[in-house]
């Protein structure tokens, strides 16, 4: 029986790499799986070798706080993944920790193949990466067309599958109302999937809220949560005596929630992409230590942290960064938006052009299963 080793470092890249596998399950029964991974890969019956949030980890002062953990955790990793013998290392994203232990494994037993799906945002910053990562990785798995000119200039073998968060989907019907109340105005928030990401984003989120409310009536905003931080988000919510907060962490609930919302407000990342594909409008925040800041700032060769300002080439959905991220800001935007129907029928109709060219015909995870199966024979 064949062997993958499937390795994450964060739940989205366990949400991307289940869909994967749940695609790669429908081809090839034959396979036997073992993961570093979350809830998406543990839904699937596949085993994590240890809880997923033992090595996420936000931001380089965190990294170097954490650095003897982290090494002892790559080590551990790499030995159990040697142990194993997969015939595929499928590493996804999280490249400061997959990549890590993929050169070692690759050293360790070349006959291993590693493949590596989201790609290391190059063109974003350390372009250099691509050179070594052409010593001990088989075959990328691209999201976007944009990015094969980075490693097909260094030789290695990529293959553009799309982003599954692009893929349009048929849904059950689910009655919200038993979620949220009716005639009340959603508004879905993304707090972010990591702890530090919360801690930092939530006492601003609720200080927005309560600007919120003072203004409009009848709205509900609506905290989208991996199960694994629902309590923690939870436990803001009830400090800030707010009546009209919801949270939601089951998937089907959560996609249905976006597409009854008539705005979103969403930490910086690949959720963006998912908000976009539901036609909603939105703005994006990002707020990191000030150490940090100053070190991705020297290291970063693009204005935008939103990949569909980036593909635009400019400010299509709203960015506030670091000092601009602050309540009063994030209302000023909101409400200039709830207040002019206009501006967001601007921003659908510039989203719109921009995710014709980054989609796919067909499904982007069944394209990336067909390819881990090639890879197998």
């Amino acid at each position: 029986m064949k062997k993958i080793f499937v390795l994450t470092g964060e739940p989205s890249g366990d949400k991307l790499a289940s869909k994967v596998i749940s695609d790669l399950k429908k081809i090839n029964q034959k396979i036997e799986y073992l993961s570093v991974g979350g809830e998406h890969l543990k839904s699937l019956g596949i085993k994590s070798i240890y809880d997923l949030k033992e090595v996420t980890y936000l931001g380089f002062t965190n990294v170097i706080l954490n650095l003897f953990k982290i090494t002892k955790k790559i080590d551990e990793t790499v030995k159990a993944i040697i142990n194993f013998k997969p015939d595929i290392l499928f590493t996804v994203d999280s490249p400061d920790f997959t990549l890590r232990v993929a050169e070692k494994v690759k050293k360790l037993n070349p006959k291993i193949k590693t493949v590596h799906y989201v790609a290391p945002q190059v063109w974003i910053w350390r372009e250099g990466r691509v050179k070594k990562i052409k010593k001990f990785i088989d075959h990328i798995l691209l999201l976007f067309s944009f990015e094969k000119k980075y490693f097909e200039k260094e030789k290695i073998s990529c293959e553009f599958v799309g982003h599954p968060l692009l893929q349009n989907k048929e849904r059950d019907k689910i009655d919200i109302n038993q979620v949220i109340g009716k005639n009340k105005a959603l508004i879905s928030v993304f707090a972010g999937s990591r702890k530090s990401e919360i801690n930092v984003l939530m006492p601003i989120l609720l200080e927005f809220i309560i600007l919120m409310n003072k203004k409009y009536s009848d709205m509900t905003f609506v905290f989208h949560s991996t199960k694994e931080y629902s309590q923690f988000i939870q436990s803001f919510l009830d400090k800030s005596n707010l009546k009209n907060c919801e949270i939601v962490s089951d998937d089907k609930i959560k996609a249905h929630i976006l597409q009854k919302s008539i705005f979103a407000v969403a930490k910086s990342g690949t959720v963006s992409l998912e908000i976009c594909n539901a036609k909603i409008p939105s703005i994006i925040l990002y707020k990191m230590g000030f150490i940090n800041f100053l070190i991705i700032k020297t290291l970063v060769k693009t204005k935008y942290a939103n990949i569909i300002n980036f593909t635009a080439d400019k400010e299509i959905i709203p960015e506030l960064l670091q000092s601009n991220c602050n309540a009063e800001n994030i209302f000023k935007y909101v409400s200039s938006f709830m207040d002019d129907s206009t501006k967001i029928d601007e921003q659908l109709k510039k989203v719109k052009i921009i995710l014709d060219k980054l989609k796919i015909n067909g499904s982007s995870s069944e394209l990336a299963s067909l390819s881990l199966n090639k890879f197998l024979q």
